[in-house]
């Protein structure tokens, strides 16, 4: 008789039953599996997301669409405040549209600006660098969300934290935050709509012509510099001349990523092209200024000071 009422009651309820099932799953997920789940969604939801970006002092909405049409990504990210920005992208095509200059486009992966690239691609290069932890849940925007720790496995950079919608696995709140426990950067998402099919903006971009992809052949490869010395998971993603503000020549210039994060690095001979005496930074960004033989080094990025210094006098020329 009490195993008939207990099958009585699931099949009266059975919403509670399969939550409980969905509970009991959640628990049982590593930190790991969470990003992984939040990547694949990044790639493949329909959805549109309301946000707030902030920045030091600064704080900027914006809303992001993201779809799938003719079997290709299409997002659209626009600026609400200011003079009117927007960025579109079809597939691995990202084009700019701002009001005081035309359109162009180049090749990437994701807009930037919005949550991490890496977010939406491979999270395993990032175990180098970073591990994952599981955290606490709470409530961002009326929705539950699952918090996960990116600790740094050494004192090269500053930990992260991203907020996790339990039901769509889309992020709803992304931290990035200091060794004095000071926040740095923040996206929180205010509100966010699955949706069952491609936004009509999403649509019509897709059809539009785009303009060509700016020629990077037009890019002045720079020289052979190299560093003895950078964190664990950092690499060169580019090396050329670039042209500095604040600077009439063009210097060398070397980006370096862990995937979370991006370092800027401004070399020039001393005497030849004269760094400005200062560089105005914001948004959490660290800079500093270093003479390694005879040339000067800038270093700009969103790690600790100390470690912009060590990967300057790092710098070598072969």
């Amino acid at each position: 008789m009490r195993l008939i009422l207990l099958a009585l009651v699931v099949l009266a309820f059975p919403t509670f039953a399969n939550s409980n099932t969905e509970s009991i799953a959640e628990e049982e997920m590593s930190a790991k599996a969470w990003l992984e789940s939040m990547s694949q969604a990044l790639q493949t939801k329909q959805y549109k997301s309301s946000i707030i970006q902030l920045q030091a002092d600064h704080i900027r909405p914006l809303v992001y669409l993201h779809g799938t049409v003719n079997n290709k990504e299409v997002a659209f990210l626009e600026y609400l405040n200011g003079p009117p920005k927007n960025a579109v992208r079809v597939a691995d095509t990202v084009t700019f549209i701002e009001h005081d200059q035309p359109a162009y486009s180049i090749t990437a992966p994701r807009i930037q600006g919005v949550w991490p690239t890496i977010f939406a691609t491979d999270l395993s290069s990032l175990e180098e660098g970073y591990q994952f932890i599981l955290g606490g849940r709470s409530r961002i925007a009326g929705r539950p969300g699952q918090m996960i720790r990116i600790m740094p496995v050494d004192d090269n950079r500053f930990m992260s934290q991203v907020w996790i919608d339990m039901d769509t696995r889309l992020p709803l709140r992304y931290d990035m935050i200091n060794q004095d426990k000071q926040l740095i950067e923040q996206m929180m998402v205010i509100e966010l709509l699955e949706l069952n099919e491609p936004a009509k903006i999403l649509i019509e971009a897709e059809k539009q012509g785009l303009p060509p992809v700016m020629n990077p052949a037009e890019r002045i490869k720079g020289q052979n510099w190299e560093f003895s010395w950078l964190p664990a998971g950092f690499h060169m993603v580019v090396k050329d001349h670039h042209r500095l503000i604040g600077s009439d020549e063009s210097v060398e210039y070397i980006a370096l990523s862990d995937g979370l994060v991006n370092i800027s690095v401004y070399v020039a001979r001393m005497g030849d092209s004269p760094m400005p005496d200062e560089l105005i930074t914001r948004n959490g960004l660290s800079m500093i200024v270093e003479q390694v033989g005879n040339v000067e080094v800038v270093a700009v990025g969103k790690v600790p000071a100390e470690t912009l210094n060590r990967i300057a006098k790092s710098l070598i020329l072969k």
